[in-house]
C-alpha cells in the first residue's frame, strides 16, 4: 500500500548512443547530453539540476506570489554552478531571480523566504551545496 504522505515522482532514461539518452517523464521526452565529448543540443547532467533548480524557483513563484500579495508579468532566473576540475562535485550555485513588479524590497524579501523555506528542489541541494543568491524587482 503507497505511503500516503509522500508524493511519488517517476522518470525514464535511455541511452540512445555514445552522443546522448533520451528522458521520459509524464507525456514528454527529450534528449540529454551524456556524451563523453558535450552537445550542444541538450543539457548536460549539471544543466539538468540547475534547470531543475531554475524550475524550483519559477514554481515556488507561482505558488507564493499571489499570497503574497506580488503581481508579477515575468520572471528570469540566472544561475551559475562551480564544479571543481578534479573533484566530483558542485561546490557552489549563485542565483539571481527577476520578476517583473512594482513590488517593494520587503516584499520580495519575504517571497525569497518563502522560496528558499518550501522549495523542495532547493532544499534538497542545500544539503551538499551552497547556494546563494537574491530575488530582485526587474522594473
Amino acid at each position: 500500500m503507497p505511503d500516503t504522505n509522500m508524493m511519488t515522482f517517476e522518470l525514464s532514461a535511455r541511452r540512445i548512443d555514445a552522443n546522448g539518452s533520451s528522458v521520459s517523464s509524464k507525456e514528454t521526452t527529450f534528449v540529454i547530453d551524456t556524451s563523453m565529448t558535450g552537445r550542444p543540443d541538450a543539457l548536460n547532467p549539471v544543466e539538468l539540476l540547475l534547470a531543475a533548480l531554475s524550475a524550483c524557483f519559477i514554481k515556488g513563484i507561482e505558488r507564493v506570489a499571489g499570497t503574497l500579495g506580488i503581481q508579477y508579468d515575468s520572471v528570469d532566473v540566472a544561475l551559475t554552478a562551480h564544479r571543481p576540475l578534479d573533484e566530483a562535485r558542485i561546490d557552489d550555485i549563485a542565483y539571481v531571480v527577476t520578476i517583473g513588479t512594482s513590488a517593494g524590497q520587503d516584499k520580495l524579501d519575504l517571497l525569497h523566504k518563502n522560496l528558499i523555506k518550501f522549495g523542495t528542489i532547493f532544499n534538497t541541494v542545500k544539503s551538499g551545496t551552497k547556494l546563494s543568491g537574491e530575488v530582485v524587482s526587474a522594473v
